[in-house]
């Protein structure tokens, strides 16, 4: 994995070196673009084009995109035809010479004998127009978010772009719930193509790990349709890597920033070991080779010599440190374009960006709650720990794409992409244990990787005028490492002589004085994919029949290890016990002859390994029943072969193997009301797996007085019924108004449930009887021109969601029920994104405002009498400024979080999570070098 990344780095830093353009004569240009159905936005490959008055033309391939070379400069009129379609004339085709102008084409199906339609050429559409036209055609309810959204927001990531989408919130800065459905109910899909999860907890993808500088959209799809996998509910989120440009592009980037809560404060740190600013700190960390032949103790234990070996062998380092937070960093590059290639015209875009930041969580709480034993049922606040966290985190990524034309009907693509990101935590906090009786001081120190690498194969062939195949082939590859996590705890201890004094609880005996956590999780995918689709009919009356399968094979191993080190012979040494723990263990109590010390493997651990084989095959049909209404139908089947092989850290083994196989089917109607307006209705059956973590029966725990996390190999699938309805009015290219209503009802919903008990807090997973969920989405993007001329330059936009949920407990549920109904876990009842936008006619200057609220939300089910665990809403402000300075040449300014709103969970009255992040503040500067004579981003066809 780490010579990938260094590769990686190389190759797209010799891909970003700004490159010479070729020369064209002066005199003529060309014309590019794309040919659409009016109504779908599929490509119509074959589609002729011509000048009028001129013998030059061109043929669209077989993504509908064309090129039209020598074309004389100044105003040309473009004549486009199809078999089937109403001809179009464009006229008002301003070619300057020497350069490039783009071009796209919609046409509107109709009889052969329909008389054509001229119409003036527009400037190119930006790609929020774009964005929306998508949405406008798509079989489905569909929402993106645009490059053009992104680049006007201060969102670095992935998951905070996508959170602007009507009905989506993000928990935990990465995870996406949609229409208040848990994580669990939403799947990722990077161009196309599913990757693994580098969170040893969920199979779920974590967008952060996606810089926002690698995306073109995030396209969120609602609803099910046979040809997408079905275990989704809330929605299928596809985030693509950007393509190569329309003209040959050279770009760089640079911004530096801070936040309140850390630049220029005081802030808790980790010490380095080398090589974290590349996230590949793991070289120097992980299990010492002493300790690894030892495993989990059961086949052969140590003794008293070999412990003093496993003591020395640790990492000595215990304690965080404090340092003064520094600016946040980061940069990027992209080049794209065409390129000749073996005598093919090729389109490619490379790009990489890397950041740099430091961050504090402060003002931290956290407590567990507990239920008295008098029987009156009331809920009192235990293990409550008040301290900060400072972290500094490393995120970097690139892309390579390429893509050529097999003659003019095929287009074979390759896109490559690699990810990597670091978290490096330090943390102190203080507090009273109930199990131990006496004041704590503890301080963590973590270390985590995390990689996703993916690499896909694609093909488009125009097999017929009316018929057509694509396929997909990709390998994806993800890692994540917590190398070695230290904790270390101390008793504050009163002593009449000389006051209070810090005494360590692992020289009392105890097992969570000193701990060392070593994880490691990897997983690899294999996907492969084939569609088929034939057009029947004529104009109006098209229809369309499809047809596909896929296979994917998924493979996972993780490995948790936990172990404690303790001491009874140091109790009475009153001054080695006051020594800071790296003197402790640095080799002074655990020379040769010396029997200080022990070391035991924790329960907090175990390992599992899973193996997924998963089956489809679908069929559906799009059937035109009168001009303007679809009729959408077809279902998918899959089969399932999960096995999951799991052991915890006393070596019990435990094998779990669910098998199914299952048909689900999907309506959809689709009515064009109006030129500007459609209403859809849908009615599909999905799904929801257990996933791998949730099955092994082994434990993980975040912090020391934390909950323990264990699986339930006894969970059973979830089923779920969606419906489906939404109307849409676009009067304008950039403006749209919708408003949706859904309904689910789900069987055996998979829940998270916290358990009270006597002693550790526990964390699991059940079945529930049944739930339902219900909202309405409301969506606006208005130009506020059209109600005063001197507002042209502003834009407004909103959607706020409101939803409502109920679940069924059932009498057979994880232990003794808190309510025998409830809301969903994850579900909050409003979500609301609001924007205001002022920007120039070019689009080069613009000045964003959003807001974000998401009402409050179940974080985990209350059981055992305990309360349901819910996070408060949050309010967040964020303004984003971009300003030319030349013209190649531009400033931006972004704000975050301009409220400093806290995260806080309770549970009941007991304060269970809470702290501060402060606002966040960034300038940056690009530069792009776009050549006046550009070559086209269109791959031209070979002769």
């Amino acid at each position: 994995m780490r010579r990938d990344a260094v590769g990686s780095i190389l190759l797209l830093l010799f891909l970003l070196a700004p490159a010479g353009t070729a020369a064209q004569t002066p005199e003529v240009g060309r014309i590019l673009g794309r040919v659409v159905d009016g109504e779908t936005g599929r490509p119509l490959p074959g589609a002729q084009l011509y000048l009028q008055g001129a013998r030059i033309g061109s043929l669209a391939g077989v993504d509908g995109r064309f090129i039209i070379l020598n074309v004389p400069s100044g105003q040309q009129t473009l004549v486009v035809s199809f078999l089937g379609y109403t001809t179009k004339t464009v006229t008002n085709v301003a070619v300057p010479a020497g350069g490039t102008v783009m071009q796209d084409v919609a046409l509107d199906p109709g009889a052969v004998a329909i008389q054509g339609v001229t119409v003036s050429a527009e400037r190119e559409r930006g790609t929020v127009n774009r964005a929306l036209n998508e949405q406008r055609q798509a079989v489905g309810v569909v929402n993106a978010v645009s490059l053009e959204q992104i680049a006007r927001s201060p969102d670095g990531d992935a998951a905070a772009a996508v959170q602007r989408v009507s009905g989506v919130t993000v928990q935990d800065g990465k995870y996406v719930f949609v229409r208040g459905l848990g994580e669990r109910y939403t799947t990722t899909s990077l161009n196309g193509a599913r990757i693994p999860s580098p969170e040893p907890e969920r199979r779920v993808v974590p967008l952060d790990i996606f810089p926002s500088g690698l995306l073109s959209t995030i396209t969120t799809s609602k609803t099910f349709t046979p040809n997408q996998s079905g275990d989704f509910s809330g929605a299928q989120v596809d985030v693509r890597t950007r393509e190569f440009p329309s003209t040959r592009q050279v770009s760089y980037s640079l911004s530096v920033g801070g936040s309140t809560a850390a630049t220029g404060r005081t802030v808790l740190s980790s010490p380095n070991e080398g090589l974290e600013w590349l996230a590949l700190g793991r070289t120097r960390r992980g299990v010492p080779e002493t300790l690894a032949q030892y495993g989990n103790f059961q086949r052969r234990a140590p003794g008293p010599q070999e412990m003093n070996e496993i003591v020395n062998s640790f990492r000595n380092v215990w304690s965080a440190r404090e340092s003064v937070g520094r600016p946040n960093t980061s940069f990027g590059g992209t080049a794209g374009g065409t390129a000749e290639l073996f005598g093919r015209s090729m389109g490619y875009v490379g790009s990489m960006t890397y950041s740099h930041s430091q961050s504090a969580q402060i003002g931290q709480v956290r407590a567990l709650p507990r239920l008295d034993g008098t029987g009156a049922g009331t809920i009192s606040e235990i293990d409550r720990y008040e301290g900060e966290t400072g972290s500094t985190s490393v995120l970097w990524g690139g892309i390579l794409n390429l893509s050529t034309m097999f003659g003019p009907n095929s287009r074979i693509a390759l896109n490559n992409s690699y990810n990597r990101s670091a978290d490096h935590d330090a943390r102190r906090e203080e507090g009273f244990s109930e199990n131990l009786g006496i004041p704590l001081l503890i301080e963590r120190l973590r270390y985590v990787e995390r990689g996703v690498r993916s690499n896909q194969l694609v093909g488009e062939h125009q097999l017929t005028p009316r018929s057509r195949l694509d396929w997909t082939a990709s390998s994806s590859g993800v890692v994540r490492v917590e190398p070695d996590r230290s904790e270390v705890v101390y008793a504050r201890l009163a002593d009449p002589a000389s006051g209070q004094f810090l005494a360590p609880v692992w020289a009392g005996g105890s097992s969570e004085g000193a701990v060392r956590t070593y994880g490691e999780l990897a997983e690899t995918g294999w996907e492969s994919a084939a569609n088929y689709r034939l057009t029947l009919g004529q104009g109006e009356r098209q229809h369309e029949v499809r047809f596909g399968g896929l296979f994917r094979w998924t493979d996972r191993s993780a490995d948790n290890s936990v172990y404690s080190i303790s001491s009874f012979p140091l109790t009475a040494n009153r001054a080695a016990v006051e020594l800071p723990p790296e003197e402790i263990f640095g080799g002074r109590y655990s020379r040769p002859g010396d029997e200080n010390f022990n070391v035991l493997p924790l329960g907090q651990g175990g390992s599992y390994a899973a193996n997924d084989i998963l089956g489809a095959g679908y069929l559906m049909a799009e059937y035109t029943l009168s001009p303007g209404v679809r009729l959408i139908g077809g279902a998918r089947l899959e089969h399932s072969d999960v096995l999951v092989d799991a052991e915890n850290t006393v070596g019990q083994a435990t094998q779990v193997n669910p098998v199914y196989t299952d048909v689900l089917p999907s309506l959809a109607l689709n009515l064009r009301m109006t030129e500007q307006q459609t209403l859809r209705f849908s009615v599909s059956q999905t799904l929801s797996r257990p996933e791998y973590r949730e099955l092994a029966p082994v434990q993980y725990r975040e912090v020391i007085g934390g909950s323990n996390v264990i699986g339930n190999p006894d969970l059973r699938r979830t089923l779920i019924r969606n419906f489906d309805a939404r109307w849409e009015w676009y009067p304008n290219p950039a403006e749209v108004l919708s408003v949706a209503l859904f309904a689910k009802q789900f069987v055996d919903p998979i829940e998270r449930l916290y358990l009270g008990t006597s002693g550790t807090a526990v964390e699991t997973f059940s079945n529930a009887e049944a739930a339902e969920n219900y909202g309405v989405e409301i969506e606006a993007r208005r130009g506020l021109g059209s109600f005063d001329r001197r507002l042209e330059r502003w834009s407004v936009f909103t959607n706020a969601t409101l939803m409502y949920s109920d679940v069924r407990i059932g009498e057979d549920a994880f232990a003794t029920r808190t309510e025998d109904n409830r809301p969903m876990v994850g579900q909050a009842p409003y979500v609301l994104n609001a924007g205001l936008t002022y920007a120039t006619p070019s689009a080069r200057s613009s000045a964003t405002l959003l807001y974000n609220v998401v009402g409050p939300r179940l974080t985990a089910a209350g059981g055992g009498n305990v309360p349901n665990a819910e996070e408060q809403p949050r309010h967040v402000l964020d303004f984003s400024l971009r300003a030319p300075l030349t013209r190649s040449l531009a400033l931006k300014f972004d704000a975050k979080d301009l409220l400093d709103s806290p995260y806080k969970v309770t549970q009941g009255p007991v304060l269970r999570d809470y702290y501060r992040t402060g606002r966040a503040f960034s300038v940056g500067v690009s530069y792009s070098l776009t050549p006046r004579r550009d070559l086209p981003a269109t791959i031209r066809t070979p002769e």
